[in-house]
């Protein structure tokens, strides 16, 4: 396994993407939570032992540039397809975490030929049958972050005790990126679930045991819709990455 990755800018759309990188193999296309991308973690680094692991960061989270015409998530699952261009990638699976898991769903029904695979962790995207998306707009932004971890520790790991005031104005920032291209309706697709049936890449759909955010019967609707696709469940909350990196890890990478 490999410890080390690069780090790059890519421009899409007249937009510089900042990509880390790391591993061999097959490629793996890693698009982070709402709340941002924390970095290279423990998941992607057991990831890139067998994988060439792409990490980008959403235009307009974390201080990046944005492009004020994003309006949608369809956007900016065009802007990691382009960016996938530019990096000369042909196949390659696509794991989306969370929000990112809705933009890789949104990707396959756009072009699903370019995909080996597809990996919704946690993902939003759908209305659910029963219960709602958590809504981070009513609390403060610390709780709703915490709220994603089953372990309070691997908060507290990747933030410290006492978040700093320029993560704090990170976070502020990624909430008006999320409102921009996922407010109405909140962060589910009137259209997928028409779009969805015709998707026939092979497809894990996983779940986290604990999270709060996702009702867990949005994992069963992606299943019921995809082609192609079967559920597993993973001891863990809404930021699997993070509270079960290696099952989650070889999750992605099994079969």
């Amino acid at each position: 396994m490999t410890d080390g990755y690069t780090e790059s800018t890519i421009e899409v759309a007249g937009l510089p993407i900042q990509v880390l990188r790391g591993g061999d193999g097959p490629s793996v296309l890693v698009i982070h939570h709402e709340t941002g991308n924390p970095g290279w973690l423990e998941f992607h680094n057991a990831l890139s032992g067998s994988r060439d692991v792409i990490l980008p960061t959403l235009p307009g989270w974390d201080g990046t540039k944005r492009g004020d015409w994003m309006r949608s998530v369809r956007d900016l699952a065009a802007i990691c397809s382009l960016l996938l261009d530019e990096l000369g990638v042909g196949d390659v699976t696509v794991v989306g975490l969370g929000f990112g898991g809705y933009i890789a769903a949104e990707m396959a029904t756009a072009n699903q030929s370019r995909l080996s695979g597809l990996v919704l962790v946690n993902a939003v995207g759908l209305q659910p049958e029963d219960g709602e998306i958590r809504d981070q707009f009513l609390e403060a932004h610390a709780d709703y972050v915490k709220s994603c971890f089953a372990d309070p520790a691997n908060f507290t790991a990747l933030y410290g005790e006492e978040v700093s005031t320029d993560q704090l104005v990170a976070w502020d920032a990624n909430r008006e990126m999320t409102a921009r291209t996922a407010w109405k309706p909140f962060l589910y697709s009137q259209t997928l679930p028409h779009l969805l049936p015709n998707v026939n890449t092979p497809t894990k759909v996983i779940r986290g045991a604990d999270d709060t955010v996702v009702p867990p019967t949005v994992a069963n609707q992606y299943v019921t819709l995809l082609g192609n696709a079967n559920l597993i469940e993973i001891e863990g909350g809404h930021n699997l990455e993070s509270d079960a990196p290696e099952p989650l890890a070889e999750a992605v990478v099994d079969g």
